[in-house]
């Protein structure tokens, strides 16, 4: 299965390992500090002269209660825009973006494995997602699953858009 297709039914999946530049942060996803980190991915994105990718990011919360029920300016996040595997001279690609974009110099070049994963497409605007992952939810208890990595989703449409007939985006949870 490619890295950008889920079924619009929750679905098991496997990903492996997979490259690419990623900032890690905290706030909401409207906020300053995250329209700052995404601005600067994508400055190094271009500095390397590496083909446009959709927008990840990888979201968690440092509290027991559930994500939905934290102030979202305490949620966590690490963005990340997927290089092809043959990418090379990011560190050159971060100081040459570092001169007009200063957040460039918290790009980081990472990997990432998913692994076994519980997966599906959701259509419709950010708020809705809960639904959707309770029937992601619903799949990993009746196959006795549990999570194993934080929460991770991939932006098909762009982030800003409102229009809720075109927004697109992979939750995927990796599990075991």
């Amino acid at each position: 299965m490619s890295w950008y297709e889920a079924s619009s039914e929750p679905e098991m999946a496997e990903h492996g390992r997979v490259s690419g530049l990623a900032v890690t942060g905290r706030g909401e996803p409207a906020g300053a500090a995250y329209g700052e980190s995404v601005g600067a991915l994508y400055a190094v994105l271009g500095a390397l002269g590496a083909p446009m990718v959709p927008l990840e990011g990888r979201w968690w919360v440092e509290d027991e209660r559930s994500p939905f029920d934290v102030p979202r300016e305490e949620w966590r996040w690490h963005l990340f825009l997927r290089l092809p595997d043959d990418a090379v001279s990011v560190g050159r690609a971060r100081e040459e973006a570092r001169a007009g974009v200063p957040a460039a110099a918290r790009v980081q070049h990472v990997t990432y494995d998913d692994g076994l994963c519980v997966q599906m497409l959701h259509s419709g605007p950010y708020s809705d997602e809960p639904a959707s992952l309770a029937r992601m939810a619903a799949l990993m208890d009746a196959k006795g699953l549990v999570v194993n990595g934080l929460h991770h989703e991939i932006y098909l449409s762009d982030p800003a858009e409102t229009d809720p007939e075109k927004m697109r985006t992979i939750l995927r949870q990796p599990v075991r």
